[in-house]
């Protein structure tokens, strides 16, 4: 991303400005627009990588870096999950995300019927994990059935080598 444009925009609103004070003032803002222009562009920066920072807390565990290179910076988008494929769907049908069945046997199709709202919040909950619909209801149904059947795995002690949250390299 190229940042003179947006300082060369700067320097010419503080010109615009510095020109209503007369002569005296002109000459007084042409002398502080090289020491503006490096505060400037540190400034941009700052706020594009807090931009990025907050934007790779809704990708986790995929993100935003933000890399200078030479004066400019370069935004780095890192991929969280593989993206999602989509199979078996005709003009009439909505995708059908594949799941991998390698250990649940073969996949077979069924129709959910949900109220709007509850969708609503189905999708709104898939989109902050960075799911697909699909992939989201799949866990939360087997996450149901494995406590009900008393599957879950029960939580650890503190101290016993576990660790919660999400890093990146």
């Amino acid at each position: 991303m190229e940042l003179f444009p947006y300082i060369q925009h700067l320097r010419e609103q503080f010109m615009v400005a510095a020109d209503v004070g007369g002569d005296d003032t002109r000459a007084l803002a042409e002398r502080l627009i090289a020491p503006l222009e490096s505060a400037t562009r540190l400034v941009l920066l700052d706020a594009l990588s807090t931009a990025a920072g907050e934007i790779s807390q809704d990708l986790a565990p995929g993100g935003v870096d933000v890399r200078l290179r030479g004066t400019d910076p370069e935004f780095v988008v890192t991929p969280g999950a593989a993206p999602t494929t989509f199979e078996n769907a005709g003009p009439w049908q909505a995708p059908v995300a594949a799941v991998d069945d390698s250990d649940e046997g073969a996949v077979s199709r069924t129709t959910l019927r949900l109220p709007e709202q509850l969708k609503a919040r189905v999708e709104s909950a898939a989109g902050r994990e960075g799911l697909s619909v699909n992939t989201w209801l799949v866990r939360a149904i087997t996450g149901a059935l494995d406590a009900e059947g008393g599957r879950r795995t029960p939580p650890q002690e503190p101290g016993e080598n576990s660790f919660t949250g999400w890093a990146r390299s």
